[in-house]
């Protein structure tokens, strides 16, 4: 009798055990399927739906002759293709994502990274977004960062030119910093900053960023533009080739694209476009913004110089796109009070509160959706 009662004991300690491991099972199914339907978790950290790579436009060229597989690799052979002047994007897509993705172009001597990461480490724009629920798009142009390959090859220079690059950008006038500026001091951070630098490895002409960015959008569906410095000009042509472009945030660009006959003197952006192509940049909402340190009036310092005439070009090509019905809005951020920013606004040590401006300002034209 006593075997027996053990035995039933035992048993029903089995099921038991069996029961608690399917409750405990089905709990941890729920606790899933409850975080992969939300933006972040209780961490903050971020659920992505999908994440990937991908190369858009480029070109292919052909060398005349016939290719022999049987010789040497290394032998010069002719009819062979190469694969180039394409971009190259990194993606993430969170899961309950927005509509309107973010894509986003990188200035001069930059990649993708620059809208990563900060030269201290912070979050940059592309984490802080994406954690708001957007679809995140990192272009590399053609001839730059991990779209090294292209048809046009270039002398690349190793000559120094940090402290040119330092004075440009407006961290201050080398050695000094600015005062009040809003990038990370220390040698360790601008060891960082400067590492973050690449060279153009071919000789990629605006039409060619332009098809290639083009092509992004092809792929990321409706979405928000963000360029940055030499980045501008390319994209506003972006904007007047793809109409799946739906908003631009435009980071101290240096150039814009004008109707002819309306093209200032020292304009960076090229000649000047048919009135009916320019009208397209009139049908989207644009915000461009620029930081500090820019002088009202003319300094001994050239840099600052240029940007004081981008800033006054900015102004200008603003007011034509609004007096053609279209909705742009120059931030100059010291007149509202947000002071110390270089030409890296998105990676300042405030760019939490840039992120913050630029959200609000699309949710008043209706883009956070």
């Amino acid at each position: 009798m006593q075997r027996t009662v053990e035995k039933i004991k035992h048993s029903d300690l089995k099921f038991g055990k069996k029961i608690l491991l399917n409750t405990l099972l089905s709990c941890s199914i729920v606790i899933i399927s409850s975080c992969a339907t939300s933006k972040t978790n209780q961490s903050g950290n971020i659920i992505l739906k999908e994440q990937g790579a991908f190369s858009a436009g480029g070109t292919i060229i052909k060398s005349e002759g016939t290719f022999d597989p049987l010789k040497p690799w290394n032998e010069q052979q002719g009819g062979q293709t190469r694969h180039g002047d394409h971009a190259d994007v990194f993606y993430q897509i969170p899961v309950n994502k927005k509509h309107n993705s973010m894509v986003f172009l990188h200035g001069y001597g930059q990649s993708r990274r620059s809208w990563q990461t900060t030269a201290d480490g912070r979050e940059g724009f592309s984490d802080i977004f994406l954690k708001s629920g957007y679809g995140v798009y990192l272009v590399d142009q053609p001839g730059r960062g991990d779209a090294g390959q292209t048809t046009k090859p270039v002398q690349i220079s190793a000559s120094p030119d940090d402290q040119t690059w330092y004075t440009q950008f407006r961290i201050g006038l080398y050695p000094k910093f600015n005062e009040g500026v809003q990038f990370p001091k220390g040698e360790k951070y601008l060891d960082s900053f400067f590492r973050m630098m690449t060279p153009n490895t071919g000789n990629a002409d605006e039409e060619t960023i332009v098809n290639a960015l083009s092509a992004v959008f092809d792929k990321s569906g409706d979405g928000i533009l963000f360029t940055h410095s030499a980045g501008g000009a390319p994209g506003w042509k972006t904007a007047i080739k793809n109409d799946r472009v739906k908003a631009i945030v435009a980071i101290e660009p240096g150039g814009f694209t004008f109707p002819e006959g309306e093209v200032p003197q020292g304009n960076r952006g090229g000649k000047g476009v048919p009135l009916n192509e320019f009208l397209k940049l009139t049908e989207i909402p644009i915000v461009v913004y620029y930081g500090d340190y820019i002088p009202a009036e003319e300094t001994n310092a050239a840099s600052l110089n240029f940007w004081r005439n981008v800033l006054a070009t900015a102004k200008q090509w603003a007011k034509i796109v609004n007096a053609h019905g279209g909705n742009a809005t120059i931030v100059h951020l010291p007149e509202m009070g947000i002071k110390g920013n270089t030409h890296f606004i998105m990676s300042d040590l405030n760019n939490r509160q840039i992120a913050n401006l630029i959200a609000k300002w699309l949710k008043e034209k209706g883009l956070d959706n």
